[in-house]
């Protein structure tokens, strides 16, 4: 009975909001077609003006010199020509006018026929928010620019935020950017909670101290997760101390020794980004920890780049399986006798961002190389581009013609797009985020959150226990 009456209430504001429409545009077509015919009225005064006064040059020109007179008749010629352009431009406004402005009438019309659809589309919209859980005083400019992240977030993506942090300091924070307003409103809508919590772990601090302090926000952010509160939880805090707080809290796949961390790179396909795997978590590895990060990346690939049958590389010195250390010749056995996905071999560096590779697994020693690396490229790369661009004039003519396609380059290699990584391995879906994650950053990140819940990465990272090789 509620939604019934919901609907006729939204009815009947859609009817006075297209009555409304009419009356306005109703308005603005009678202003412009009254601006036309004055102009057109006042062109034409300006044509027998000019005209009269083209009379009396030619009588003044028969008084006057022969030369002085047919001056004067060629300016006068020329002006009636000017006045009769105007005229015609003035006139193809009118129309331009018209037809902008016509197909402007009809279309909430069209809207409103539809209406009961849109109605059930926007309360299903609704009820399908998901809940992220955010670790609000992680990263080095929590809370101020994490919280911007986060509504800006909520505005385009449908998600809802647990935002977790020092109530009073978030509070400050939002003071200081001037995002109270909206902070209350998102609140008031039910789209973000505050949730109070102690201290985060600090950037220099052990991952085992996440055990110590139980009111850290990173651990009441996993806490939500665990609870089923939050379908997934993002910090750009500590990374080891996350990844500790989801093994500990969380825990681990069945079968998975020890989670990686996930990150997106660039390709030449800028559609088709690659997954390097593992970037960080864990720095000493086994032949056996590579092979599951292959099996996990595979699965996020299918699941959540949508790619059908993904290629996996191994990163190496070189094409060749006899090539590198023998962590990477015990690896290669292992991944070219692997059933489950698309072995494509050794990859080398500079195949990385080729497009070549879906997936790409190497120890989180080198894998943290490498995206640190890529991180300055888009950087060095567009101060090589403004110092080139040839100075003054010509500079000034050619950067604007070039600037959307420096920003176009810019987009594909800023790290801050891509916001986050995927933390793989654990009982839950956990987006890491750059210690130094501003607003851009954050809702990369939680647009990766959101993307992952949707496509019930989970559900298929659960089915790798049934492997024989993870129960062997």
């Amino acid at each position: 009975m509620g939604k019934e009456t919901a609907s006729k209430i939204n009815k009947s504001r859609a009817i006075r909001r297209l009555v409304i429409w009419y009356k306005r545009n109703s308005a603005v077509t009678s202003i412009v077609d009254t601006a036309a015919n004055s102009a057109v009225t006042a062109s034409n005064m300006a044509g027998n003006v000019v005209s009269g006064a083209g009379s009396v040059v030619s009588t003044a020109s028969n008084v006057a010199s022969n030369v002085a007179g047919n001056v004067a008749g060629n300016v006068v010629s020329s002006a009636e020509s000017v006045v009769n352009t105007a005229s015609s431009v003035v006139s193809n406004a009118s129309s331009i006018a018209k037809n902008t402005l016509q197909p402007l009438v009809f279309d909430p019309l069209k809207r409103l026929q539809n209406n009961d659809n849109n109605l059930d589309k926007v309360e299903d919209s609704q009820s399908n928010r998901i809940w992220i859980a955010v670790d609000g005083m992680g990263g080095d400019y929590a809370p101020g620019p994490i919280l911007e992240g986060c509504l800006e977030a909520i505005s385009r993506f449908p998600i809802n935020i647990k935002f977790v942090g020092k109530t009073e300091k978030v509070k400050n924070a939002a003071e200081k950017i001037g995002l109270v307003g909206l902070l209350e409103k998102e609140i008031e809508n039910n789209r973000l909670e505050l949730i109070d919590s102690g201290d985060p772990i600090g950037m220099n601090e052990e991952a085992t101290a996440v055990r110590k302090r139980k009111n850290a926000s990173i651990n009441v952010a996993m806490d939500l997760v665990r609870n089923n509160k939050a379908q997934a939880v993002y910090s750009a805090g500590n990374s080891g101390a996350m990844m500790a707080s989801a093994i500990f809290r969380i825990g681990r796949l069945k079968g998975i020794d020890r989670p990686a961390i996930g990150a997106l790179f660039p390709t030449r396909d800028q559609t088709r980004p690659v997954l390097v795997l593992d970037v960080g978590a864990n720095t000493d590895c086994k032949p056996s920890y590579l092979h599951q990060f292959a099996l996990l990346g595979n699965i996020y690939a299918k699941d959540v780049l949508q790619v059908k049958n993904p290629r996996i590389g191994l990163l190496n010195i070189g094409e060749e399986e006899c090539k590198g250390n023998e962590l990477s010749l015990k690896t290669f056995e292992l991944l070219s006798t692997e059933k489950s996905f698309d072995f494509g071999g050794n990859c080398e560096g500079r195949d990385v961002l080729s497009g070549t590779f879906d997936v790409v697994v190497c120890d989180g020693f080198t894998g943290n190389i490498l995206l640190k690396f890529l991180e300055s490229v888009g950087g060095v790369l567009l101060d090589i581009l403004r110092s080139e661009l040839p100075r003054g004039r010509r500079g000034k003519v050619g950067s604007a013609f070039l600037k959307s396609n420096l920003l176009r380059i810019k987009k594909r290699l800023d790290h801050a797009e891509h916001g986050g990584a995927l933390l793989l391995g654990v009982n839950g879906i956990c987006v890491i985020g750059h210690g130094s994650s501003k607003s851009l950053s954050v809702v990369s990140a939680l647009r990766l959150a959101h993307s992952a819940v949707n496509h019930n990465v989970m559900e298929n990272l659960n089915q790798l226990q049934k492997l024989q090789v993870l129960n062997s």
